[in-house]
Protein backbone atom coordinates (compact mmCIF):
# COMPACT_ATOMS: atom_id res chain seq x y z
CA UNK A 1 0.00 0.00 0.00
CA UNK A 2 1.40 3.26 -1.08
CA UNK A 3 2.16 5.75 1.65
CA UNK A 4 1.81 9.56 1.56
CA UNK A 5 4.74 11.82 1.93
CA UNK A 6 4.67 14.27 4.72
CA UNK A 7 4.93 16.78 1.42
CA UNK A 8 1.48 15.59 0.94
CA UNK A 9 -0.40 15.54 4.21
CA UNK A 10 0.67 19.00 4.84
CA UNK A 11 -0.42 20.20 1.54
CA UNK A 12 -3.71 18.52 2.08
CA UNK A 13 -4.19 20.69 5.42
CA UNK A 14 -3.52 23.66 3.87
CA UNK A 15 -6.66 22.86 1.67
CA UNK A 16 -8.74 21.77 4.32
CA UNK A 17 -8.13 24.75 6.15
CA UNK A 18 -8.61 26.92 2.92
CA UNK A 19 -11.60 25.01 2.42
CA UNK A 20 -12.84 25.68 5.62
CA UNK A 21 -12.14 29.48 5.84
CA UNK A 22 -13.94 29.99 2.23
CA UNK A 23 -17.17 28.20 3.55
CA UNK A 24 -16.95 30.67 6.75
CA UNK A 25 -16.37 33.93 4.66
CA UNK A 26 -19.92 32.26 1.74
CA UNK A 27 -21.57 31.73 5.27
CA UNK A 28 -21.18 35.90 6.85
CA UNK A 29 -22.04 36.76 3.23
CA UNK A 30 -25.18 35.04 2.95
CA UNK A 31 -26.00 36.41 6.21
CA UNK A 32 -24.84 40.05 5.52
CA UNK A 33 -27.02 42.86 5.58
CA UNK A 34 -26.62 43.37 1.64
CA UNK A 35 -27.23 39.57 1.04
CA UNK A 36 -30.30 38.98 3.43
CA UNK A 37 -33.64 39.39 1.43
CA UNK A 38 -35.76 42.49 1.53
CA UNK A 39 -39.08 42.93 3.34
CA UNK A 40 -42.10 44.09 1.84
CA UNK A 41 -42.22 47.09 4.50
CA UNK A 42 -38.13 47.62 4.08
CA UNK A 43 -38.75 49.29 0.69
CA UNK A 44 -40.70 52.63 -0.29
CA UNK A 45 -43.07 54.06 -2.80
CA UNK A 46 -44.96 57.18 -4.30
CA UNK A 47 -48.66 56.72 -5.09
CA UNK A 48 -51.37 59.15 -6.36
CA UNK A 49 -53.72 60.37 -4.00
CA UNK A 50 -57.82 60.13 -5.84
CA UNK A 51 -55.66 58.02 -8.57
CA UNK A 52 -58.61 58.02 -10.63
CA UNK A 53 -59.82 61.37 -10.46
CA UNK A 54 -60.38 63.27 -13.79
CA UNK A 55 -61.92 67.39 -13.29
CA UNK A 56 -65.67 67.51 -14.96
CA UNK A 57 -66.45 69.99 -18.24
CA UNK A 58 -66.19 73.62 -18.16
CA UNK A 59 -69.55 73.63 -17.90
CA UNK A 60 -70.61 71.54 -14.56
CA UNK A 61 -67.24 73.92 -13.09
CA UNK A 62 -69.51 76.55 -13.70
CA UNK A 63 -72.10 74.78 -12.01
CA UNK A 64 -70.16 73.82 -8.95
CA UNK A 65 -69.22 77.49 -8.34
CA UNK A 66 -72.75 77.78 -7.14
CA UNK A 67 -73.15 75.42 -4.09
CA UNK A 68 -68.98 74.98 -3.22
CA UNK A 69 -67.06 77.61 -2.18
CA UNK A 70 -64.03 75.07 -2.10
CA UNK A 71 -64.64 74.29 -5.82
CA UNK A 72 -60.61 74.77 -6.83
CA UNK A 73 -59.85 72.06 -4.48
CA UNK A 74 -61.11 69.72 -7.04
CA UNK A 75 -59.20 70.96 -10.00
CA UNK A 76 -56.40 68.39 -10.78
CA UNK A 77 -56.73 65.25 -13.17
CA UNK A 78 -54.41 62.03 -13.26
CA UNK A 79 -53.38 60.12 -16.26
CA UNK A 80 -54.92 56.56 -16.33
CA UNK A 81 -53.74 53.58 -14.16
CA UNK A 82 -51.93 52.23 -16.81
CA UNK A 83 -49.59 55.30 -18.08
CA UNK A 84 -49.04 56.13 -14.13
CA UNK A 85 -47.53 52.37 -13.96
CA UNK A 86 -46.20 52.86 -17.21
CA UNK A 87 -44.67 56.52 -17.18
CA UNK A 88 -44.82 58.09 -13.97
CA UNK A 89 -43.23 55.92 -11.97
CA UNK A 90 -46.36 54.97 -9.62
CA UNK A 91 -46.55 51.95 -7.91
CA UNK A 92 -49.46 52.51 -5.41
CA UNK A 93 -53.08 53.78 -5.92
CA UNK A 94 -56.09 55.31 -4.30
CA UNK A 95 -59.45 54.34 -5.40
CA UNK A 96 -62.67 55.76 -3.44
CA UNK A 97 -65.50 53.01 -3.57
CA UNK A 98 -69.21 53.66 -3.78
CA UNK A 99 -71.61 51.14 -3.46
CA UNK A 100 -74.32 50.44 -6.05
CA UNK A 101 -75.60 47.11 -5.63
CA UNK A 102 -78.43 47.50 -7.96
CA UNK A 103 -76.98 49.42 -10.71
CA UNK A 104 -77.84 53.16 -11.99
CA UNK A 105 -77.27 54.96 -8.81
CA UNK A 106 -75.01 57.48 -10.20
CA UNK A 107 -75.70 57.99 -13.35
CA UNK A 108 -77.67 61.43 -13.20
CA UNK A 109 -75.63 63.72 -10.94
CA UNK A 110 -76.65 67.01 -10.03
CA UNK A 111 -73.90 69.26 -11.39
CA UNK A 112 -74.81 67.55 -14.51
CA UNK A 113 -78.58 68.62 -14.62
CA UNK A 114 -77.39 72.18 -12.96
CA UNK A 115 -75.17 72.58 -16.04
CA UNK A 116 -78.33 71.91 -18.36
CA UNK A 117 -76.63 68.32 -19.33
CA UNK A 118 -77.98 64.86 -19.93
CA UNK A 119 -77.84 61.84 -17.76
CA UNK A 120 -74.36 60.15 -17.49
CA UNK A 121 -74.10 57.47 -21.12
CA UNK A 122 -71.66 55.33 -20.09
CA UNK A 123 -73.31 51.90 -19.89
CA UNK A 124 -70.68 51.24 -16.82
CA UNK A 125 -73.13 53.37 -14.51
CA UNK A 126 -76.04 51.19 -15.40
CA UNK A 127 -74.12 47.84 -14.09
CA UNK A 128 -74.64 46.66 -10.57
CA UNK A 129 -71.60 46.69 -8.14
CA UNK A 130 -68.85 48.79 -7.00
CA UNK A 131 -68.01 52.74 -8.66
CA UNK A 132 -65.11 54.76 -8.23
CA UNK A 133 -65.59 58.49 -7.70
CA UNK A 134 -65.01 60.87 -5.72
CA UNK A 135 -68.24 63.02 -4.76
CA UNK A 136 -71.42 62.11 -6.13
CA UNK A 137 -73.64 64.14 -7.82
CA UNK A 138 -71.24 67.02 -7.15
CA UNK A 139 -67.69 65.72 -8.79
CA UNK A 140 -68.13 62.41 -10.10
CA UNK A 141 -65.84 62.77 -13.17
CA UNK A 142 -63.06 59.40 -13.18
CA UNK A 143 -60.80 57.61 -15.00
CA UNK A 144 -62.44 54.05 -14.59
CA UNK A 145 -66.18 54.13 -13.70
CA UNK A 146 -66.39 50.52 -12.42
CA UNK A 147 -64.22 49.36 -9.42
CA UNK A 148 -63.36 45.62 -11.23
CA UNK A 149 -62.62 47.82 -14.21
CA UNK A 150 -59.98 50.11 -12.44
CA UNK A 151 -58.87 46.59 -11.31
CA UNK A 152 -58.69 45.04 -14.51
CA UNK A 153 -56.04 47.67 -15.72
CA UNK A 154 -53.78 47.27 -12.57
CA UNK A 155 -54.29 43.58 -13.62
CA UNK A 156 -53.47 43.75 -17.20
CA UNK A 157 -50.40 46.43 -16.14
CA UNK A 158 -49.22 43.76 -13.50
CA UNK A 159 -49.59 40.73 -15.82
CA UNK A 160 -47.24 42.43 -18.47
CA UNK A 161 -44.52 43.18 -15.76
CA UNK A 162 -45.00 39.95 -13.60
CA UNK A 163 -41.77 40.35 -11.94
CA UNK A 164 -43.30 44.16 -10.14
CA UNK A 165 -42.96 44.76 -6.66
CA UNK A 166 -46.40 44.23 -4.39
CA UNK A 167 -48.74 47.33 -5.54
CA UNK A 168 -50.59 48.56 -2.48
CA UNK A 169 -54.10 49.32 -3.70
CA UNK A 170 -55.82 52.04 -1.08
CA UNK A 171 -59.60 51.95 -1.04
CA UNK A 172 -62.07 54.82 0.53
CA UNK A 173 -65.06 53.31 1.32
CA UNK A 174 -67.21 56.28 0.31
CA UNK A 175 -71.25 57.17 1.18
CA UNK A 176 -73.33 60.36 -0.42
CA UNK A 177 -73.39 63.48 0.89
CA UNK A 178 -76.23 64.31 3.14
CA UNK A 179 -76.32 68.20 1.54
CA UNK A 180 -77.05 66.37 -2.09
CA UNK A 181 -79.36 63.73 -0.91
CA UNK A 182 -81.18 66.76 0.25
CA UNK A 183 -81.35 68.34 -2.93
CA UNK A 184 -82.62 64.96 -4.46
CA UNK A 185 -79.14 63.68 -5.32
CA UNK A 186 -78.41 59.62 -4.59
CA UNK A 187 -78.69 58.13 -1.68
CA UNK A 188 -76.36 55.14 -1.26
CA UNK A 189 -77.03 51.97 1.48
CA UNK A 190 -75.10 51.93 4.51
CA UNK A 191 -71.93 49.71 4.22
CA UNK A 192 -72.75 46.76 6.32
CA UNK A 193 -70.87 43.84 6.94
CA UNK A 194 -73.21 41.98 3.93
CA UNK A 195 -71.80 45.06 1.69
CA UNK A 196 -68.42 44.71 3.07
CA UNK A 197 -68.58 41.07 2.04
CA UNK A 198 -69.75 41.55 -1.35
CA UNK A 199 -66.47 44.35 -1.70
CA UNK A 200 -64.18 41.26 -0.82
CA UNK A 201 -66.26 39.25 -3.23
CA UNK A 202 -65.91 41.74 -6.34
CA UNK A 203 -61.92 42.16 -5.55
CA UNK A 204 -61.67 38.56 -6.01
CA UNK A 205 -63.10 38.48 -9.05
CA UNK A 206 -60.32 40.11 -10.26
CA UNK A 207 -57.41 39.38 -7.83
CA UNK A 208 -57.43 35.76 -6.18
CA UNK A 209 -55.73 34.69 -3.57
CA UNK A 210 -52.62 33.72 -5.27
CA UNK A 211 -52.22 37.12 -6.59
CA UNK A 212 -52.65 39.10 -3.28
CA UNK A 213 -51.03 39.77 0.09
CA UNK A 214 -54.26 39.23 2.46
CA UNK A 215 -53.72 39.38 6.32
CA UNK A 216 -54.21 35.65 6.36
CA UNK A 217 -50.95 35.58 4.64
CA UNK A 218 -48.77 37.39 8.05
CA UNK A 219 -50.79 36.18 10.12
CA UNK A 220 -49.17 33.53 12.75
CA UNK A 221 -51.34 30.40 14.48
CA UNK A 222 -52.37 31.39 17.86
CA UNK A 223 -50.97 35.23 17.26
CA UNK A 224 -52.93 38.11 16.45
CA UNK A 225 -52.23 40.19 13.37
CA UNK A 226 -50.60 42.45 15.05
CA UNK A 227 -48.25 40.21 16.96
CA UNK A 228 -47.60 38.10 13.88
CA UNK A 229 -45.77 41.65 11.84
CA UNK A 230 -44.29 42.88 15.24
CA UNK A 231 -42.36 39.42 15.97
CA UNK A 232 -42.45 37.54 12.24
CA UNK A 233 -42.14 40.89 9.88
CA UNK A 234 -43.35 40.76 6.58
CA UNK A 235 -42.95 38.67 3.45
CA UNK A 236 -40.07 39.28 1.37
CA UNK A 237 -40.15 41.23 -1.63
CA UNK A 238 -39.34 38.25 -4.20
CA UNK A 239 -41.92 36.38 -2.54
CA UNK A 240 -44.60 38.35 -3.36
CA UNK A 241 -43.81 40.06 -6.50
CA UNK A 242 -46.29 40.30 -9.44
CA UNK A 243 -48.91 40.54 -6.47
CA UNK A 244 -51.53 43.17 -5.07
CA UNK A 245 -52.42 44.51 -1.62
CA UNK A 246 -55.59 45.99 -0.49
CA UNK A 247 -56.08 48.50 2.68
CA UNK A 248 -58.68 50.59 3.85
CA UNK A 249 -58.68 54.36 4.18
CA UNK A 250 -61.34 54.92 6.45
CA UNK A 251 -60.98 55.28 10.24
CA UNK A 252 -64.32 55.16 10.91
CA UNK A 253 -64.79 52.44 13.68
CA UNK A 254 -68.46 51.70 13.03
CA UNK A 255 -67.27 50.99 9.40
CA UNK A 256 -64.23 48.84 10.52
CA UNK A 257 -66.34 47.31 13.19
CA UNK A 258 -68.64 45.94 10.47
CA UNK A 259 -65.86 44.66 8.70
CA UNK A 260 -64.14 42.73 12.03
CA UNK A 261 -67.49 41.43 12.54
CA UNK A 262 -67.97 37.41 12.82
CA UNK A 263 -65.01 36.94 15.31
CA UNK A 264 -63.17 38.66 12.63
CA UNK A 265 -60.53 40.21 14.75
CA UNK A 266 -57.30 40.07 12.82
CA UNK A 267 -59.28 40.36 9.62
CA UNK A 268 -59.50 36.08 9.27
CA UNK A 269 -60.42 35.64 5.86
CA UNK A 270 -60.53 39.43 4.61
CA UNK A 271 -59.02 40.86 1.74
CA UNK A 272 -58.10 44.40 3.17
CA UNK A 273 -55.80 45.43 6.04
CA UNK A 274 -58.02 47.93 8.05
CA UNK A 275 -56.50 51.59 9.15
CA UNK A 276 -55.60 50.52 12.65
CA UNK A 277 -53.84 51.79 15.48
CA UNK A 278 -50.85 50.00 17.53
CA UNK A 279 -52.44 47.37 20.44
CA UNK A 280 -55.71 46.14 18.24
CA UNK A 281 -55.55 42.90 17.03
CA UNK A 282 -56.01 43.49 13.53
CA UNK A 283 -53.03 46.77 13.31
CA UNK A 284 -50.71 46.09 10.50
CA UNK A 285 -51.36 49.03 8.21
CA UNK A 286 -51.59 52.74 9.51
CA UNK A 287 -52.55 55.69 7.47
CA UNK A 288 -50.74 59.03 9.00
CA UNK A 289 -51.24 61.56 6.72
CA UNK A 290 -49.52 64.69 7.75
CA UNK A 291 -45.51 63.31 8.08
CA UNK A 292 -44.33 67.11 9.58
CA UNK A 293 -43.21 68.22 12.77
CA UNK A 294 -43.65 65.89 15.52
CA UNK A 295 -45.25 63.40 13.07
CA UNK A 296 -42.10 62.97 11.47
CA UNK A 297 -40.59 61.12 14.31
CA UNK A 298 -44.20 59.31 15.31
CA UNK A 299 -44.18 57.61 11.71
CA UNK A 300 -40.45 56.50 11.96
CA UNK A 301 -41.04 54.46 15.74
CA UNK A 302 -44.06 53.34 13.56
CA UNK A 303 -41.94 51.92 10.52
CA UNK A 304 -39.38 50.61 13.04
CA UNK A 305 -41.76 48.68 14.81
CA UNK A 306 -42.62 47.13 12.08
CA UNK A 307 -46.23 49.05 11.05
CA UNK A 308 -47.01 49.33 7.06
CA UNK A 309 -47.35 52.86 6.70
CA UNK A 310 -48.59 55.91 4.26
CA UNK A 311 -48.38 59.28 4.53
CA UNK A 312 -49.19 62.55 2.37
CA UNK A 313 -46.70 64.51 0.53
CA UNK A 314 -49.07 67.20 -0.42
CA UNK A 315 -52.38 68.32 0.08
CA UNK A 316 -54.05 70.60 -2.73
CA UNK A 317 -52.72 73.10 -4.16
CA UNK A 318 -50.11 74.23 -0.68
CA UNK A 319 -47.36 72.64 -2.34
CA UNK A 320 -48.25 73.07 -5.76
CA UNK A 321 -48.46 76.81 -5.83
CA UNK A 322 -45.86 77.49 -3.67
CA UNK A 323 -43.48 75.35 -4.83
CA UNK A 324 -42.26 74.45 -1.20
CA UNK A 325 -40.70 70.76 -1.03
CA UNK A 326 -40.66 70.47 3.07
CA UNK A 327 -43.54 68.43 3.62
CA UNK A 328 -42.36 65.80 1.11
CA UNK A 329 -38.81 66.47 2.86
CA UNK A 330 -40.33 65.60 6.17
CA UNK A 331 -42.84 62.58 4.28
CA UNK A 332 -39.47 61.02 3.14
CA UNK A 333 -37.63 61.39 5.98
CA UNK A 334 -40.67 59.66 8.31
CA UNK A 335 -39.85 56.39 6.21
CA UNK A 336 -43.81 55.63 5.44
CA UNK A 337 -43.50 53.00 2.92
CA UNK A 338 -46.24 55.00 0.78
CA UNK A 339 -46.01 58.76 -0.32
CA UNK A 340 -49.50 59.50 -1.41
CA UNK A 341 -49.31 62.38 -4.29
CA UNK A 342 -51.42 64.77 -6.60
CA UNK A 343 -48.16 65.33 -8.48
CA UNK A 344 -46.09 62.86 -9.50
CA UNK A 345 -45.31 63.76 -12.66
CA UNK A 346 -43.22 67.37 -13.68
CA UNK A 347 -45.59 69.97 -15.55
CA UNK A 348 -48.73 68.44 -12.93
CA UNK A 349 -48.30 71.80 -11.16
CA UNK A 350 -47.24 74.12 -13.08
CA UNK A 351 -50.99 75.59 -13.49
CA UNK A 352 -50.78 76.64 -9.73
CA UNK A 353 -47.56 78.33 -10.32
CA UNK A 354 -44.73 75.85 -9.46
CA UNK A 355 -42.64 72.53 -10.94
CA UNK A 356 -43.39 70.94 -8.05
CA UNK A 357 -42.82 67.40 -7.96
CA UNK A 358 -43.29 64.24 -5.85
CA UNK A 359 -40.59 61.66 -6.46
CA UNK A 360 -38.41 59.32 -4.59
CA UNK A 361 -34.27 60.69 -4.44
CA UNK A 362 -33.25 57.78 -6.52
CA UNK A 363 -35.73 58.59 -9.43
CA UNK A 364 -36.55 54.65 -9.09
CA UNK A 365 -40.13 53.62 -9.05
CA UNK A 366 -39.44 51.59 -5.86
CA UNK A 367 -36.30 52.31 -3.64
CA UNK A 368 -34.87 50.73 -0.20
CA UNK A 369 -36.68 52.75 2.84
CA UNK A 370 -34.18 54.58 4.70
CA UNK A 371 -35.58 53.79 7.91
CA UNK A 372 -35.89 49.91 7.62
CA UNK A 373 -33.86 48.76 5.16
CA UNK A 374 -30.44 47.48 6.11
CA UNK A 375 -27.25 49.19 5.27
CA UNK A 376 -26.06 48.89 2.26
CA UNK A 377 -29.36 47.94 0.70
CA UNK A 378 -29.92 46.36 -2.97
CA UNK A 379 -33.21 46.55 -4.65
CA UNK A 380 -33.17 44.69 -8.29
Amino acid sequence: MPTISRTHRRAAAVVSVLAALASTVTAARAQSPDTAPLRLNQIRMIATHNSYHREVSFAEKVAQRTTDANFWNLEYSHASLPVQFQRQKVRSIELDVFPDPEGGLYGRPLVRTAAGLGPLTDPDYAEPGFKVLHWADHDYNTGCVRLTTCLRQVKAWSDAHPSHTTVPVLLELKSTDPKMEARGGARSPAWTTRLLDALDAEIRTVFGDRRTVTPDDLRRPGLTLEQSVLTHGWPTVDRVRGQVMFLMDNQDPVLQNAYRAGGRDSLQGRVLFTNSRPGRADAAFIGWNDPTADNTAVIQDLVRRGYYVRTRSDVPFTEASSGSTARLDAALASGAQIISTDFPAPGLAARYGSDYTAELPSGAAVECDPVTAPAPCRLR
